[in-house]
C-alpha cells in the first residue's frame, strides 16, 4: 500500500468558545471539532476540505473504501458517488445517528480509530481527512490503516501542518491532541508506508492542490 498526504493548513485554530453557534435544521452542531455543510460562517473551511475530496475521489472509483473519522459524513456521501462500497467510522454517537439519517450509502460503524473493527486486507482505500490530529495513538492508528488494506491498496491522509496551522504563541485547538510538522508526519507514515507522495493544500484566490516537487522557489 501506498499513502498519500495532503496537508491542509489554516492560518489559525478555528474554534468557537463563546456565544451563540449557527444552527441549521437536521444538521450537527458547529463546535469547531468538525466542518459542517450548509452554513455561511462555516462555507470557507467546508469548501477547502471539498475541494480536496474531489480532487482524489476518482482514486476510490469502483473501489471498497474506508472513511476512518467520517465527521458529518458529506465526504463520505461524495466518495460513494464513485465508490463500490463506503464504510464509515467515527466514535461518536451523535455522528452515526446523523449520517445514518443523512447519507443512508455510507455504511456507518462505530468504533476505535487505534482498533479498527474490520478483518485485515478487507478495504482497497482508507481516507482520513483532518483525524490523525485529534488520536492520542497515532502509531497504532496508521498500523491499523495497514492491516486493513488490501495489496495494492492506499492510504488518502491530511493533517495541518503544525508549524503553519499552530505557530509559536497562538491559540491551541483543544480538539487536536498531537499536531505534526511535514517531517513528523512523514516519520510517522514511512513505518508503515515505504512509499507515499506528498501534496500540499494552500488557498490563493480559490483552493489548489500542487505537488511539493512543483513548489520551486515560490515564497510560499
Amino acid at each position: 500500500p501506498v499513502a498519500a498526504y495532503v496537508p491542509a493548513v489554516r492560518s489559525g485554530a478555528h474554534v468557537h468558545t463563546s456565544g451563540q453557534l449557527p444552527f441549521v435544521e437536521g444538521a450537527l452542531p458547529l463546535t469547531g471539532e468538525r466542518t459542517v455543510p450548509d452554513l455561511a460562517e462555516e462555507n470557507y473551511w467546508f469548501r477547502r476540505h471539498e475541494v480536496v475530496y474531489r480532487r482524489l475521489v476518482e482514486r476510490c472509483r469502483d473501489r471498497d473504501v474506508l472513511e476512518a473519522g467520517a465527521g458529518e459524513g458529506y465526504g463520505a456521501d461524495l466518495i460513494a458517488d464513485v465508490a463500490h462500497r463506503v464504510i464509515g467510522l467515527d466514535y461518536d454517537e451523535s455522528s452515526l445517528a446523523h449520517i445514518r439519517a443523512r447519507y443512508p450509502r455510507v455504511e456507518m460503524l462505530h468504533g476505535n480509530l487505534a482498533a479498527l473493527p474490520l478483518p485485515d486486507a478487507s478495504v482497497d482505500v482508507v481516507v482520513n481527512f483532518q483525524v490523525i490530529e485529534h488520536l492520542w495513538d497515532q502509531p497504532r492508528f496508521v498500523a491499523e490503516c495497514r492491516r486493513v488494506l488490501r495489496p495494492g491498496g492506499l492510504l488518502i491522509i491530511s493533517s495541518p501542518e503544525r508549524d503553519i496551522y499552530s505557530p509559536l504563541g497562538s491559540a491551541a485547538n483543544p480538539y487536536h491532541v498531537r499536531e505534526l510538522t511535514r517531517a513528523e508526519f512523514e516519520a510517522r507514515i514511512q513505518e508503515y508506508f515505504p512509499h507515499y507522495r506528498l501534496l500540499m493544500q494552500r488557498t490563493l484566490i480559490g483552493s489548489a492542490l500542487i505537488g511539493l516537487s512543483m513548489l520551486g522557489d515560490l515564497p510560499w
